[in-house]
C-alpha cells in the first residue's frame, strides 16, 4: 500500500452505539440447588464422565473440579505423595464462591492417607465445606442399602487390595470375595470396558457369601451399567464414582430418588 492511500485512511473511532452498562438481571447460576466441588487425578480419565452422567438428570445442581498430580502408578507411596496437594487443589475451585461439597476423587489414596487427614487439608483451604471421599461415599452407601458382606473388584495390585479388605473389614463389613484386574497403571485402567467390569462383577457377586458388590477405584467405569447389573444380579451395587456422586449428592441436600442409576440413587443418606 502506498504512503498516500495510507494517510487517506479513516482513523478508528467509536461504533455508531456504544451503550455501557446495559440493563441485566442474576439469577442462582448453574448451581442454584448445589455446587459440588471434585478434585481429580491428574491421570483420572472417568470419574468427571460418570458426575456428569447422573448430573445430567439435575438441572440446578453444578460440577467444578481442579486436578491434582499423581502418578499413573498405583503404589501406596505414589497415593501418600498426593497427600500435600489435596488443600491446593481444593483453593483452585471458584476461589471465594460458595461450594456445598468438595469431594476428593481417589479411593485407595483416601485409605491410605486416612479420610479424616483428606477432610482436614480440604477444610483448612476451604473452612466449613462438607466434604467425601470415595471409600467415605462407599461405605455411607453400603450402610444405606444394608449391605454387610461384600463382593470386592479392583483393579490394583495385591499390596492394595489387602490394605483395602483390612481397611473395609475394620469399618464393619465382611469381604469374604474379592477380585482384581491387577493393573497398576491408571491409564490403562480408564480402558477397561464397562462390559468387563459388568462380568466381573457379575462373576464375584453370584457368590451366595455376599449381599453386596463393591467396585473400587474411580477409573472404573460402572454407572451407565449398574442398574442392568443388580437386576441381573438380583444384589445392590455400588463404586467409587457411583457412590461419591451419590454422598456429595446427598451431603448437599439433594435427595431425588434416581432409580436409572441403581437402588442407591432411591435411598436418602
Amino acid at each position: 500500500m502506498s504512503e498516500t492511500a495510507a494517510e487517506s485512511r479513516p482513523a478508528t473511532t467509536e461504533p455508531a452505539v456504544n451503550r455501557r452498562h446495559l440493563p441485566c438481571t442474576l439469577d442462582a447460576g448453574i448451581g442454584a440447588r448445589a455446587s459440588l466441588g471434585l478434585i481429580v487425578l491428574a491421570t483420572d480419565g472417568t470419574i468427571e464422565y460418570e458426575f456428569r452422567r447422573v448430573l445430567e438428570a439435575l438441572p440446578g445442581v453444578a460440577l467444578y473440579q481442579s486436578r491434582i498430580f499423581n502418578s499413573a502408578s498405583i503404589t501406596p507411596a505414589t497415593l501418600k505423595a498426593m497427600e500435600s496437594g489435596i488443600g491446593p487443589a481444593a483453593e483452585l475451585i471458584l476461589p471465594g464462591a460458595r461450594l456445598d461439597v468438595i469431594a476428593y476423587g481417589c479411593t485407595s489414596a483416601s485409605m491410605v492417607i486416612g479420610e479424616a487427614e483428606v477432610a482436614q487439608r480440604i477444610r483448612a483451604a476451604r473452612p466449613g465445606v462438607a466434604c467425601t471421599t470415595p471409600i467415605t461415599g462407599a461405605l455411607a452407601g453400603l450402610r444405606a442399602l444394608g449391605a454387610k458382606r461384600l463382593a470386592l473388584l479392583t483393579p490394583y495390585i495385591d499390596e492394595i487390595n489387602r490394605f483395602m479388605r483390612d481397611y473395609i473389614e475394620a469399618r464393619g463389613f465382611s469381604v469374604p470375595v474379592m477380585g482384581s484386574f491387577n493393573e497398576e497403571d491408571d491409564r490403562k485402567v480408564a480402558r477397561i470396558s464397562p462390559q468387563s467390569v459388568r462380568e466381573a462383577a457379575l462373576e464375584l457377586g453370584r457368590s451366595e457369601l455376599v449381599d453386596a458388590v463393591f467396585v473400587s477405584c474411580t477409573s472404573l467405569r460402572l454407572v451407565e451399567v449398574v442398574a442392568e447389573l443388580e437386576s441381573e444380579l438380583g444384589k445392590p451395587a455400588t463404586s467409587s464414582n457411583h457412590a461419591i456422586a451419590w454422598h456429595a449428592l446427598r451431603l448437599a441436600g439433594v435427595n431425588d430418588p434416581l432409580p436409572q442409576f441403581g437402588r442407591l440413587f432411591t435411598l436418602a443418606l
